[in-house]
């Protein structure tokens, strides 16, 4: 927020848009997701780690061999404690379109309709769905699914961050040094914190919004 000198009336409706939606209660039928995606580089030691003893950390090298990317897509379900983590070699559309696919007919198959709540990255439009699957296939995708963007600077918005987040501290920050490991690491991080319902406890209102950014709103 400290890179914003006004909030216009847009970025207001979309703001309580998405504060309104957060204070709903969780409806399986229409669950509200957020996703978001992250780049993550593989890294190789370039000389053997010294392992952790009794009283001493382990040592690692400062040096390191570089291996390529991946790109990891995530799906929280902030009310309901569960995620959805996906490994990708790239962060195009057909990833996109694919991890679309996987939410509504795989993970939410039951679900009138999913209420995602997305990013403006140049992937995240219907368009994907349509060039990856064809007409057909992607309305009927489309169909279970409702798009609710933030928009520019409005990333905060979006819980998903905040999985992403506690996901690098706990899983992804060290070194890596291939998709192998990093989707055997994501897939025991992510199916251990849908065993305990981790959730996340939205407590930004509307009200906090007015009383603490209503100097930068502008007509």
């Amino acid at each position: 927020m400290w890179c914003i000198e006004e909030i216009t009336e847009e970025y207001r409706t979309r703001m309580y848009r998405l504060l309104h939606l957060y204070n709903q209660a969780h409806d399986p039928l229409q669950p509200m997701v957020c996703m978001d995606e992250k780049s993550k580089q593989l890294l190789e030691d370039s000389r053997q780690p010294i392992k952790a003893a009794p009283g001493k950390p382990e040592k690692v090298d400062y040096e390191y061999k570089r291996k390529g990317t991946c790109n990891i897509f995530v799906a929280v379900v902030p009310k309901a404690g569960r995620r959805i983590v996906k490994v990708t070699d790239k962060r195009t559309k057909e990833d996109f379109a694919y991890f679309i696919e996987d939410l509504v007919e795989k993970h939410f198959r039951r679900a009138l309709y999913i209420q995602l709540v997305l990013g403006n990255l140049n992937t995240h439009f219907e368009g994907s769905l349509i060039e990856t699957f064809g007409k057909r296939k992607a309305t009927r995708l489309l169909k279970k699914i409702k798009f609710i963007y933030t928009l520019k600077h409005g990333s905060w918005l979006n819980m998903a961050e905040i999985e992403i987040n506690i996901k690098d501290k706990q899983c992804t920050g060290g070194r890596i040094d291939c998709k192998e490991t990093l989707e055997s690491n994501v897939a025991i991080w992510s199916k251990e914190r849908n065993k305990e319902r981790r959730n996340i406890e939205w407590k930004f209102t509307r009200q906090d919004a007015d009383a603490k950014l209503s100097k930068h709103y502008v007509s």
